[in-house]
Order: C-alpha cells, then sequence, then structure tokens
C-alpha cells in the first residue's frame, strides 16, 4: 500500500503544506460556473453539486505577475483533468473501483469534454482506458475556457443497503506542466482542485435548493457557523497527481500514464498456471472442485497468494498480499464489493465461499459389461428379484453439445475423442437414433442411461449406445 501514500494532498490536509504556500501567489487559477453549497461550514472546503451529464464551464485563468515564468510566454502549456474520489477509503481501491464501472456501464466515460462549447483548447484527448481523465493544451495568454461532463454519479458507488443512501464525495482535479527541453510535458507548474458531488439531471438543483432553505430556517447566530452560497467555485491548490499505479502489473483506467490496455486473463487460469487435463471418469464428480481448490482457514499468506493467483484474482494480490487464509474467510460480501468492486467482489466472493456455478445438464452413466448381462439374463430366466450394486458416474454439460458429449464419454473409456465414431440414443422398439445438439437439449436433467458400445465396421473406432 506504499504506492497509496503518494496520494495528492486535499483540501483536509492542507495543514501539511509549508506555511509559505498560504501567501503564496499562484500562476493559474481555475474557475469552476457552479454555485457552492451554503451547508458548508466555515472552515470546511466548498462542495458543489453538479448534475450528472451536463456541461459546466471551467476558466482557466493565468494569474501570473510581470516577469513570472517568462519560459512559458508565447508557448503552451498543457492541463489534465480527473474526477476522482474524495474519501481515503475509496481512494485505496480506486481502480477496482472504476474497473466495476467500466463493467456496468459498457461504452460510457466518467469524464468528457464538450469540445463544441469549450474555448481556446487544442488537441483535446481522451485515452479509451483512463475514463476518468481528459488533458488539452491551452496557451495562457489567451481567453480559455473548457466544458466538462462527468457521467456517474455519486451514489453509484455507495454501498446500496435500504434505498435513500448518501452519495460519496468526488474530487475535480487539474494539473497543468509546461514543456522540457525535449518538447514533453512533463514538468509541472500547478495543480488544484475542489470537491464535488454528482447527481442524477436536475438532482443537483433540488439539492442546493434544499440545502438553501435549510440555511433559511437557521437562527442568525448559527449562519454564522456557516459560509455563504459563492456564484462560482475557485479549485485550491494541491499536490500533483502521482503517475504510477496502485497495482503495477494491472494498467487501470484511472491510474496509469500509458497507453496500454486492461488485460483479462483467458481460459480457467492464468497464463502462468494452466489447468490439469480432465482426469478420467472416476473422479470426473471432482474436475471442478480440484480446479478451484478451495481456500482453508489455516492458509498462510503465501498460500493465500498463490491461490488468488491460481482463481485469476492477481489484480488484488499486492492488495491482499498480507492477508492469511482466515482473514480473507472473514470479509463480508459487502466488503469484498467495497474492496474490489461489483463485478471482481461478487466473483471473489464466491470463489471464497466455494460456491460452485450449477452446470446446465447434469446425466448419470453405467458401462454395460458382459457380467452385467449375464446378470440381466438370469434375472429374466429366474424371474426373481436379486440385490445388484450398479456404479453410475455422472456427466456434468455446459454446452449441450454432441461434441461435448463426446468429450465426455472419452474421459469415460480413457480413449481420445477421436475413437469414437457414433453416439446413438436406443428409442422406441429398440431402434438407434443418433445424438444430435438439439437431442441433448431435450434431455431431462439427471437422466439416467445405461452405455453399450460398439465396434465400428471399419476402423479402431467405437459406436456408443445410451439406454
Amino acid at each position: 500500500m506504499s504506492d497509496v501514500l503518494a496520494l495528492p494532498i486535499f483540501k483536509q490536509e492542507e495543514s501539511s503544506l509549508p506555511p509559505e504556500n498560504e501567501n503564496k501567489i499562484l500562476p493559474f487559477q481555475y474557475v469552476l460556473c457552479a454555485a457552492t453549497s451554503p451547508a458548508v461550514k466555515l472552515h470546511d472546503e466548498t462542495l458543489t453539486y453538479l448534475n450528472q451529464g451536463q456541461s459546466y464551464e471551467i476558466r482557466m485563468l493565468d494569474n501570473r505577475k510581470i516577469g513570472e515564468l517568462p519560459e512559458i510566454n508565447g508557448k503552451l502549456v498543457k492541463s489534465i483533468f480527473r474526477v476522482v474520489f474524495h474519501d481515503r477509503r475509496l481512494q485505496y481501491t480506486e481502480h477496482q473501483q472504476l474497473e466495476g464501472w467500466r463493467w456496468n456501464r459498457p461504452g460510457d466515460r466518467i469524464l468528457d469534454i464538450d469540445i463544441p462549447m469549450s474555448v481556446g483548447i487544442i488537441d483535446p484527448r481522451a485515452n479509451p482506458t483512463q475514463l476518468n481523465t481528459v488533458e488539452f493544451l491551452w496557451d495562457p495568454s489567451k481567453r480559455t475556457s473548457v466544458f466538462i461532463q462527468v457521467h456517474c454519479i455519486s451514489t453509484e458507488f455507495t454501498m446500496r443497503k435500504h434505498g435513500g443512501e448518501k452519495g460519496v464525495p468526488f474530487r475535480v482535479q487539474i494539473d497543468t506542466f509546461k514543456e522540457n527541453e525535449n518538447g514533453e510535458y512533463t514538468e509541472h507548474l500547478h495543480s488544484a482542485s475542489c470537491q464535488i458531488k454528482v447527481f442524477k439531471p436536475k438532482g443537483a438543483d433540488r439539492k442546493q435548493k434544499t440545502d438553501r432553505e435549510k440555511m433559511e430556517k437557521r437562527t442568525p447566530h448559527e449562519k454564522e457557523k456557516y459560509q455563504p452560497s459563492y456564484e462560482t467555485t475557485i479549485l485550491t491548490e494541491c499536490s500533483p497527481w502521482p503517475e504510477i499505479t496502485y497495482v503495477n502489473n494491472a494498467p487501470s483506467p484511472g491510474f496509469n500514464s500509458s497507453h496500454s490496455s486492461f488485460s483479462i486473463g483467458e481460459g480457467n487460469g492464468s497464463p502462468n498456471h494452466q489447468p490439469e487435463p480432465p482426469p478420467p471418469i472416476a473422479d470426473v464428480s471432482h474436475t471442478s472442485e480440484l480446479m478451484l481448490v478451495n481456500l482453508l482457514p489455516t492458509s498462510t499468506p503465501q498460500e493465500a497468494q498463490q491461490w488468488l493467483h491460481r482463481n485469476r484474482f492477481s489484480t488484488f494480490s499486492r492488495l491482499f498480499r498480507n492477508f492469511s487464509g482466515a482473514d480473507l474467510l472473514k470479509l463480508t460480501r459487502e466488503d469484498v464489493i467495497q474492496i474490489c468492486g461489483p463485478a471482481d467482489g461478487i466473483r471473489l466472493f464466491n470463489a471464497l465461499k466455494g460456491r460452485m456455478v450449477r452446470p446446465r445438464l447434469t446425466i448419470y452413466v453405467c458401462q454395460e459389461s458382459q457380467q452385467l448381462r449375464d446378470l440381466q439374463q438370469k434375472h429374466e430366466d429366474r424371474d426373481t428379484v436379486t440385490s445388484t450394486f450398479f456404479v453410475y458416474h455422472a456427466i456434468y454439460l455446459e454446452e449441450l453439445t454432441a461434441v461435448e458429449l463426446t468429450e465426455k464419454l472419452a474421459q469415460l473409456f480413457s480413449i481420445s475423442s477421436q475413437q469414437i465414431s457414433q453416439i446413438y440414443k436406443q428409442g422406441p422398439t429398440g431402434i438407434h437414433v443418433l445424438i444430435s445438439d438439439e437431442m441433448i437439449q431435450n434431455f431431462q436433467d439427471e437422466s439416467c442411461f445405461v452405455l453399450d458400445t460398439m465396434k465400428a465396421e471399419t476402423n479402431d473406432s467405437y459406436h456408443i449406445i445410451l439406454k
């Protein structure tokens, strides 16, 4: 978590800034054209309410004294806008929260620039992998106004319990850079931010009106403890946003400065851990369990790390690097979703609790042998009831295709699927009906079959009959 400690110093932590910063004239000033809330106490940071998807102007003002920063005269500077979490608790898991938002809102962005309404911005960019970040160039000597749209709402990142939940605050942060000798915009000039909450359309106006009405009901003495509502919001100085990622081996949309895309592991394991080939039919009922390997309370932190990697949770391995098996198993569903986001949180919680996904179709098969045939013949001859113990094996089907059934039966006979020529089902009057995908899809769940095999006439393959 050492990476997290490099987070910017926000308003509530400004006491840690050097005293000389308090009266320093800043080179730039950023003004958000939206009113501040009147329900904020005197020494607290301002809070501004925004409507989801509405365009809001931010004026980029050159605040330099004569002779200050002459190296940027006549040159462009670059500003990076971000919408980030205000609360430390959510900052620790911000990249997981944003990834969860991406899953729930595919194709949408958290932050956009309204380019037709903006003035003076050059080369605006929005990286597809950084949903909460936009950037552009601008000339401080010319009038510059950028209109931004925030598409996420504060309650999307609140744990939903009983409805009417309180939304989490965000921050709008602006970092401005000048060119270095190589023509790259990497030399930091100024950073500022402000606290916002985002509501559904027109919700910000209603909230502002509610706050104003509450203040009007207070006594004059109580009103003295609160700030007045200002027509615009001045962004206050803060530390620059760190360019490092929270999880070095997992690029995420909100924190990775490079343009690499977020990758998702394929198959049943990570690239460095391939699952074992399916065991013979005698062990088919345990295949899923072997692939998951439930985490035990006695597992050490090292074993817990191996379990996370094996089950495709390597993104969170650093976050849980000091957690033992017992620590992970004690996490509630709400804890895991809060840490990992909705999509991965639910998946991790189910994996921790060993919840197996029920197969689409289960059938039970018993291999017919000559001994079984002899037994059945004796029963028919004697017309007596004899207690006989038959062993059936479970076959779990997900795709419900003839190819999948062929592969499963090949495991049963410990042969390759190429050695099975055709699969038939014994129909009325003993006819043999060729198995098709549609027939399998109409099997009743937990049907029982006796398997009979016949040698194919032309090669070393077999025909299988389901009776």
